[in-house]
């Protein structure tokens, strides 16, 4: 049941409008406040996109923004009702100055950090991103009760750990065995730089053999002939998802950086084995079915040609492991969000 509290979710989203919908691309963005619209009154704060995304976010009140000016005004709005929280999904440029002004005015203020900042701002700067985040993660965490999903993403002692998924009944029904008379791999994100699609991309093309890649994402993103590499588009559905999982015999996460990447979930979930690479070896945990590779060609067609000659003895492997669900997720996240 709905309780009176507002809640103020702001984020750094590129949103489109279409036929009266909204639309983003992480779907993080869109999951995470549907959720929680079920316990609170829910407010979504986010910036205008000049492009199309591809997930439709299904709440009543979404405020998209040109500039961080108008951002910043939108969330001073929210200021004339009392009872109101804010909660600041990750760290950046547009949710540190949305902290700024929620401090000035002290408002009760949440922060969710989904993945490693520093690591994300050195991809992408060089050595002097982990330094222009840090200065963020000072002041964002000062006065903020920090939420993540996984402990080395905050120094602070007094933190609270989650377990982010988008698991329901559906995705543990009807296993299906997959063909694995060749590889073919399975990439589920977006294309940036740190999520390490455009590296995965240029170690295919060092790859002669009998492997295919499918990528769920748009062909103009990345520069490649590589008629190995296959494009599905974007904009999936659970139901759809589950079915381009069950299509593919190995997922593969490319990342440089991630703290609780959900897909791995998922493609167990569908006993799926899942190759990571070396910088994101934390991520494997217990889990049974997850292989690391090292950044290059001969390592990855090494592990690949494991998976496939070993496919049934690590599928049995797998059934072993306890996933986290998105019922429990969001359970989670509204306990700390309604604690004082």
């Amino acid at each position: 049941m709905k309780q009176n509290t507002k809640l103020v979710v702001i984020n750094n989203e590129k949103v489109s409008q279409k036929d009266n919908g909204f639309y983003c691309d992480n779907i993080d963005m869109k999951s995470i406040p549907e959720g929680l619209s079920n316990n609170f009154d829910i407010l979504f704060i986010g910036r205008k996109s000049k492009i199309n995304r591809s997930h439709k976010i299904n709440l009543q009140k979404i405020e998209i923004t040109f500039s961080i000016f108008s951002f910043l005004f939108n969330i001073f709005k929210t200021f004339k009702h009392e009872k109101t929280n804010y909660l600041l999904i990750s760290i950046n440029p547009y949710t540190f100055f949305a902290y700024i002004l929620l401090f000035i005015f002290r408002k009760k203020i949440f922060v969710y950090l989904r993945s490693n900042g520093y690591e994300e701002y050195k991809a992408i700067f060089g050595f002097i991103g982990p330094f222009i985040y840090h200065a963020m993660y000072i002041l964002v965490t000062f006065k903020s009760k920090v939420i993540v999903c996984q402990n080395k993403l905050t120094k602070k002692k007094e933190r609270d750990l989650v377990f982010p998924s988008e698991l329901d009944e559906n995705w543990f029904k009807n296993i299906t065995k997959p063909m694995i008379n060749k590889p073919k791999l399975l990439y589920v994100g977006r294309m940036k730089i740190e999520k390490g699609i455009f590296s995965l991309s240029k170690i295919f093309d060092e790859i002669f053999d009998d492997i295919e890649l499918s990528v769920t994402g748009n062909i103009n993103d990345i520069k490649t002939n590589n008629k190995k590499i296959n494009f599905l588009g974007y904009g999936y559905d659970s139901t759809k998802l589950i079915n381009i999982y069950d299509n593919h015999n190995i997922l593969i996460l490319p990342s440089f950086t991630e703290a609780h990447p959900k897909v791995i979930d998922e493609s167990l979930a569908r006993q799926r084995p899942v190759i990571i690479f070396e910088e994101i070896s934390h991520v494997v945990q217990d889990r049974s079915g997850v292989f690391i590779s090292q950044r290059n060609s001969k390592s990855l067609s090494k592990i690949i040609k494991f998976i496939i000659a070993n496919y049934s003895s690590i599928q049995a492997s797998m059934l072993k492991n306890k996933l986290p669900t998105k019922r429990n997720f969001i359970s989670q996240m509204t306990s700390i969000l309604n604690s004082n």
